[in-house]
């Protein structure tokens, strides 16, 4: 942090995580995305060189002049929470923050050169002081991350959606990027609730302002567990009808259904990555640029393979089911030719080629089946 912001410390012990990379909480889909974004050559001159077109100099005076800037003199609790997050996670600027008049509960990070986050009046008075520290930290992780930068494209790209609808197909090529952009952004919106969860460093605080967020200020009508068991039965419920009618349903979204990401969130709270990061071991910022973008796909695609595996969707489980089948099959035809042609491609046996021919052709035949069996494994 800046030197006049060193002796701010969390409220309460807290443990910090000085250097950590965004790598450390971003959800994997929404990891080997910004990885290989930010591989990309001459990619952050070319988003800057957006700041012309995109109207963030407007939002910022919007921000500005109709809205309250959060600092020592105005919403001071605020301001603590977001230094001290900004201190636990180690991000060197504090971004400015400011309070909206807005009975819906809502908070994001905007801007291309700098990012700001925005808090509206109905999320301030609905969380207690744990719960708003996680949204806090929800929005530096934001900002650490740079989702900033996305999220602000995706905001003038939803509003250019919208004139341009009378032009005959003028909307279809803005409304792919738009839908594209809004699947990456509710990866991120995982990542960032990690994130909330690493400055907060209270699961039960976490899981308590999802569930405000979904069922308003009546926590004593609410119950976690109860909350947590809504987004078992969501996952599994139906046929595939309902699996095509979830899907319709949070195309239009930016942020995942809340239910599904308290379920998400638990679920990382009680994963070995987690603890690793608070026992102190976790990706640094200085090793950023020596990310692979292959490790990085290669994990994320490991992540859609196991959820494909473990999902009780019926779509999903139908779609494990097809790629297990067509493993099982490719490897049932892998161990056929082989034992057919022999290994290494050599040819067919012929029928005098002695004593020695029996075994090799033999351990051909199993390495067949293993290869059969690693297929199904890793289809499935």
């Amino acid at each position: 942090m800046t030197g006049s912001d060193q002796g701010n410390v969390p409220s309460r012990q807290r443990k910090r995580f000085p250097g950590i990379s965004s790598r450390a909480y971003e959800h994997p889909a929404d990891r080997s995305a910004l990885v290989a974004l930010r591989k990309l050559s001459g990619f952050d001159t070319v988003f800057k060189a957006l700041s012309a077109l995109l109207p963030e100099r407007s939002l910022r005076l919007l921000f500005l002049s109709d809205s309250v800037r959060v600092s020592d003199a105005q919403f001071s609790h605020l301001n603590d929470m977001l230094r001290d997050a900004c201190y636990i996670l180690d991000l060197e600027k504090v971004p400015p923050m400011y309070v909206a008049q807005d009975p819906k509960p809502n908070a994001m990070c905007i801007g291309l050169d700098e990012p700001i986050i925005v808090l509206t009046t109905g999320l301030v008075e609905l969380l207690d002081e744990e719960e708003m520290r996680a949204v806090v930290g929800h929005e530096v992780g934001h900002a650490l991350s740079g989702h900033s930068v996305y999220r602000t494209i995706l905001l003038f790209l939803t509003g250019l959606a919208v004139k341009v609808a009378w032009i005959p197909l003028g909307n279809v090529a803005i409304m792919a990027i738009v839908t594209a952009l809004r699947e990456w952004f509710r990866k991120s919106e995982l990542s960032a609730d990690r994130a909330g969860l690493l400055v907060g460093q209270d699961v039960q605080a976490s899981m308590r302002g999802l569930m405000k967020i979904a069922g308003g200020n009546h926590l004593h009508e609410m119950n976690v567990d109860a909350f947590l068991a809504q987004a078992d039965e969501y996952e599994k419920a139906g046929d595939l009808r309902d699996s095509v009618l979830k899907i319709l349903n949070v195309l239009p979204r930016s942020h995942p259904f809340t239910t599904v990401r308290a379920a998400e969130l638990k679920k990382w709270s009680e994963n070995r990555d987690f603890q690793r990061i608070m026992d102190g071991h976790y990706p640094k910022r200085s090793e950023d640029k020596d990310t692979s973008v292959t490790d990085s796909f290669r994990e994320s695609a490991g992540h859609y393979a196991e959820t494909v595996r473990t999902s009780k969707d019926p779509l999903l489980k139908l779609v494990g089911d097809i790629a297990g089948g067509a493993g099982d099959l490719a490897g049932d035809l892998g161990g056929r030719l082989r034992n057919r042609f022999g290994t290494g491609g050599q040819g067919p046996k012929k029928p005098d080629a002695g004593p020695d021919a029996g075994p090799e052709a033999g351990d051909g035949g199993g390495d067949a089946g293993d290869a059969g069996t690693a297929g199904g494994q890793s289809a499935g």
